[in-house]
């Protein structure tokens, strides 16, 4: 796959919402495509703030239908930590090991990661979730301990060049 950059020209300041474009697998697992943010020295990483759980996750969020699988990571990584990446590395698929949410009576949805190394080239003031979430930089063994509740974003990050 070729290496893309995300323009500048044409970043919403709106985050996409709900699922009508959503993709999903035969499986019926929802498909979520995601980068890990790195420096160009490779020894930090960006997470961010989630808003759904206390702590810090990766930028991620739902592929849909109008776009390519690394298109969809680079959008999220806009919408969600305010940066312009450039796609390196496709990481592959990561499946989703999470039990059920306990006192859930619906089934849990299942999601299918797919991850892209990206490095980070521009981190902007002002983004669509600026309000909701916080990014910061972290060293390997710092990301490692926040994503320990995550081990498919832990996983990612393990796929990654990052240096140890």
């Amino acid at each position: 796959m070729a290496a893309s950059n995300t323009s500048s020209g044409n970043r919403s300041m709106e985050s996409r919402t709900g699922r009508t474009k959503q993709r999903y697998n035969t499986k019926g697992e929802r498909l979520v495509a995601g980068v890990v943010p790195l420096t160009a020295d490779k020894y930090y990483v960006m997470l961010i703030q989630s808003t759904r759980r206390k702590g810090w996750v990766l930028p991620k969020g739902g592929w849909e239908l109008d776009e390519e699988c690394h298109e969809a990571a680079a959008r999220e990584a806009w919408e969600e930590a305010g940066i312009v990446v450039q796609i390196n590395y496709d990481l592959g698929d990561i499946q989703d090991t999470r039990p059920p949410k306990k006192n859930s009576t619906k089934e849990k949805e299942r999601s299918l990661y797919r991850f892209f190394e990206a490095t980070v080239t521009s981190e902007e003031p002002e983004w669509p979730e600026k309000d909701k979430r916080e990014r910061k930089w972290y060293t390997y063994a710092e990301a490692t301990e926040l994503l320990k509740e995550r081990p498919e974003l832990q996983a990612a990050l393990d796929l990654s060049t990052i240096k140890r």
